[in-house]
């Protein structure tokens, strides 16, 4: 049987939870949420990058990437940070929709599954 370790656990959720060699974060939204949809995602990215190197792994793994903008005009701005973060060489399967957020401050969510 196969070990689970969650990192980062909380009452309602756990960051990253590690199940054999599969990664599962759940949606990271920016810290600081007083920046627009550019800044939130990189800051997003930049913790997608810390938890997988937590966990052995890093953003060539990722295998799936769900991607939620409170507002769909959001998605170049969205993509030119994402793509300028994103290893060309190793794209993940990705879906970007728009969705009504928990909080008015949220623009950008992103859920995502790696590899270890």
């Amino acid at each position: 049987m196969q070990q689970i370790v969650r990192h980062e656990v909380g009452p309602r959720m756990t960051q990253m939870v590690v199940h054999g060699d599969t990664i599962y974060l759940c949606g990271q939204t920016a810290a600081d949420r007083t920046v627009g949809a550019a800044d939130q995602t990189r800051q997003i990215l930049a913790r997608i990058d810390e938890l997988l190197a937590a966990a052995g792994s890093n953003k060539s793994k990722l295998l799936s990437v769900q991607i939620w903008l409170a507002d769909i005009r959001y998605y170049d701005e969205m993509n030119a940070v994402w793509d300028a973060w994103v290893d060309p060489r190793n794209t993940p399967g990705r879906a970007t929709c728009e969705a009504r957020m928990a909080f008015p401050d949220v623009f950008v969510e992103i859920i995502a599954i790696a590899a270890k």
